[in-house]
């Protein structure tokens, strides 16, 4: 995937050194992946010293969580930005935005993601502020989707809720077995279920390139 896919961090030479130092980190997460690279090792990829990261992230396991935490950002952001001004999101935009999230290129980051979350769930400090905004920070925007397409505050709220939580699920199914087909397979199942549900609901009427095809949610 190139260099102008979702996600993918651009470098700015007015930026601060901690943010410059976080995208270099962020182009070798993305490129070979760190979660087993020791600080050592990801400070050379990146072209700096280890001494300059724990300068500005702390330890090795801070600079994990912020590699995390702006990667998720950078995502939210392209998915945002598909609907452009209008908010309409085509479904050939997020079934592009889908392959995009499932890609081996994303692979070595997610792998991280799951790691560390695991390990904020069990309690460990050093990443449990990973935990803040992991499910909201995704609800929120994918919520606002779907309000604009005529659901109420609460309805549009769960079936974000749903749509987070299963994307997250098939994500972690394709990285276990590597199931592309049938974990696709299974992505189009739910959608097709939850627009049944929008519709039978009276969610989701808009013209065909919409936000979907007949008002169908980004995927």
């Amino acid at each position: 995937m190139s260099s102008a896919s979702p996600g993918s961090p651009q470098r700015n030479p007015k930026q601060d050194p901690k943010r410059r130092l976080l995208e270099a980190v962020i182009g070798v997460a993305l490129a070979d992946g760190i979660a087993d690279k020791s600080l050592r090792a990801i400070a050379e990829a990146a072209g700096t010293s280890h001494r300059m990261l724990i300068h500005h992230f702390g330890s090795r396991e801070g600079l994990l969580v912020e590699v995390i935490r702006e990667v998720e950002a950078q995502q939210r952001a392209a998915l945002t930005a598909l609907g452009g001004e209008s908010g309409q999101v085509s479904e050939d935009q997020t079934d592009q935005f889908w392959r995009h999230l499932r890609s081996p290129e994303l692979a070595p980051q997610e792998r991280l993601f799951f790691e560390v979350y695991g390990q904020a769930l069990q309690g460990r400090a050093w990443a449990t502020p990973m935990l803040e905004g992991v499910v909201e920070d995704w609800v929120a925007p994918v919520a606002a989707m779907g309000e604009a397409l005529g659901a109420d505050r609460a309805t549009a709220r769960i079936v974000a809720r749903l749509w987070v939580a299963v994307g997250r699920g098939l994500l972690l199914d394709v990285l276990a077995t590597g199931e592309d087909d049938e974990v696709d397979a299974a992505r189009q199942f739910f959608t097709d279920m939850l627009n049944a549900y929008l519709a039978r609901a009276g969610i989701g009427v808009s013209p065909p390139g919409a936000d979907g095809v007949d008002g169908r949610p980004p995927n």
